[in-house]
């Protein structure tokens, strides 16, 4: 008799997945990813994109290339939808894959909290294709500004971006749009600067609440020496087309509020059934499998995990090393083992820029802020980075924007031509 071999499906092309696949690289199986794009994305620098900093190709790679010299790998383009555990079969908008090991790493979509309005008029930043959304649209606005020469107001309504959330998504855009906007200063002669405003929003009385406090009040100290508005404590209510609603009852008049107030689960994940956390994560057993299903492991931002009193945080580490004992289990499994590994999160702290040679690093008894922080955090994420082609285009352009502050994305890409242009 012929053994079979497994199918093992891994829904999601991000961190948690394409370190679940490289894992199982010396096991013996079919091995399925189904993703909706053909590519990885490196997202901690999607705010590059929207800032004109880097391209699309500098921060995703395709996944076929990656995978190419693996003969058991294939790619499955599409939509997971929903998961029939019972029958072991994924769901997806082209067609049912019968599995006998799945990995849910689907990733994350944006948190509104409810607030439909916000969902509506707000600018997510959590895929290419918002964030070039956003740089299409502050390009925008400086056009747009620069032609509405009868109205300050409607001019400073333009000029003004909010970033609501201040984690390091919030922080990072906020500092990277504070320096697009010096380098427009060159482009628009005629505009007034001092209608420019931009706003970091935080619900909070702090940003980055990952970081100790003295990276915390340096954080605050470079944001608004670039003069970034910090408005800590400030809750938003509700958002239109014409601005941001706080609750304290004060409408902030903007055509631009960027949300990187939260993040929840893929809604996949809910389709199984057991027990789920407020932002829609399967609360999973210690050996990442999900209750009442040992064949479905579930990891990363999908996947609520406890440990010191305190689920572990949304960030790549954590599905980086959950994806490692998640195979490392799966292969058990194969080799008919009972016993499984309990995973253990190892933090080595954390990391953030604020801009241009401005960076905070904490990392156990190395806390540190500023330009050799910003040194260490490129050098990270271009060893993170697929391929040699992104490590050497990104590290080029971040070494002529260290020396220039050029930043050579700032191309609107979304104009409509009629057929007679």
């Amino acid at each position: 008799m012929v053994n079979k071999i497994p199918h093992i499906v891994v829904v999601g092309a991000g961190f948690g997945g394409v370190a679940t696949i490289r894992a199982l690289a010396d096991v013996k199986a079919k091995i399925t990813i189904v993703d909706r794009t053909n590519y990885h994305l490196f997202q901690p620098l999607l705010y590059q994109l929207s800032t004109a900093v880097l391209s699309t190709d500098d921060i995703s790679f395709p996944v076929r290339a990656m995978f190419r010299r693996r003969d058991n790998i294939d790619l499955f383009m599409a939509k997971a939808t929903g998961i029939d555990g019972k029958n072991k079969v994924l769901h997806t908008n082209h067609g049912d894959i019968a599995y006998d090991y799945l990995v849910v790493s689907a990733g994350t979509t944006n948190n509104f909290f409810g607030m439909e309005n916000v969902r509506k008029y707000s600018y997510g930043m959590k895929t290419i294709q918002e964030a070039l959304h956003i740089r299409n649209h502050v390009l925008h606005m400086f056009e747009r500004a620069n032609k509405q020469i009868d109205s300050e107001q409607v001019r400073r309504q333009m000029l003004t971006f909010i970033c609501v959330g201040g984690g390091p998504t919030g922080v990072e855009e906020a500092g990277a749009l504070a320096e697009l906007v010096a380098v427009q200063k060159l482009d628009y002669p005629n505009l007034n600067f001092d209608e420019v405003s931009i706003k970091l929003i935080e619900a909070t009385d702090k940003v980055l609440p990952m970081m100790p406090e003295n990276l915390r009040n340096y954080t605050l100290k470079v944001l608004r020496k670039k003069g970034v508005e910090v408005m800590l404590n400030t809750a938003v209510a509700d958002c239109s087309e014409e601005g941001l609603f706080l609750k304290d009852g004060t409408f902030i008049p903007s055509k631009t509020v960027i949300w990187a107030a939260g993040v929840r689960a893929h809604g996949l994940v809910a389709t199984l059934g057991p027990e789920c956390d407020r932002s829609g994560r399967i609360i999973v057993e210690k050996t990442l499998q999900v209750p009442g299903y040992p064949e479905i492991f579930a990891i990363g931002d999908n996947a609520h995990f406890e440990q010191d009193g305190h689920p572990l945080p949304t960030v790549a580490p954590v599905a980086n090393q959950e994806a490692v004992v998640a195979a490392a289990n799966i292969k058990k499994m194969i080799k008919g083992q009972e016993k499984l590994r309990e995973f253990s999160y190892k933090d080595y702290g954390s990391m953030a820029t604020i801009g241009r040679c401005q960076a905070v690093v904490s990392w156990g008894y190395l806390r540190i802020g500023g330009f050799f922080a910003w040194c260490i955090w490129m050098f990270l994420h271009l060893l993170r980075l697929e391929g040699t082609h992104a490590d050497i285009t990104v590290g080029t352009k971040w070494l002529w924007n260290f020396i220039s502050g050029t930043r050579l994305g700032r191309i609107i890409t979304n104009i409509k031509f009629d057929e007679e242009q």
